[in-house]
């Protein structure tokens, strides 16, 4: 008999795996438990360059939120607005392959 729930069982084996490889690889070093690829790319190039990291200027002059609350909080929002413009496609794919 075959098992019902294969392609399930096989996505959160899959979800769990990654989950654990992306929490213990998670450290890089730094003294920080989790940096963003702007931090990661910041200590190379200080790294390799010898400069001081507080000697880099951006290009651009970048707007930075007054607080990490306000980051978060933008962070989410676009989150939000992804997934429901994604759900919005899938909604639309799926009325339409039950319409044919």
């Amino acid at each position: 008999m075959k098992f019902r729930y294969t392609l399930e069982v096989l996505t959160i084996i899959s979800v769990v795996v990654f989950s654990v490889l992306f929490i213990y690889s998670g450290s890089n070093g730094y003294g920080e438990k989790f940096v963003g690829t702007d931090t990661a790319g910041s200590y190379a190039i200080t790294e390799l360059s010898g400069t001081p990291l507080e000697n880099f200027q951006p290009l651009i002059p970048q707007w930075k939120p007054p607080g990490s609350e306000i980051e978060s909080t933008l962070f989410a929002l676009q989150a939000a607005i992804g997934g429901i413009l994604v759900g919005v496609v899938f909604g639309f794919w799926i009325s339409s392959h039950k319409k044919a």
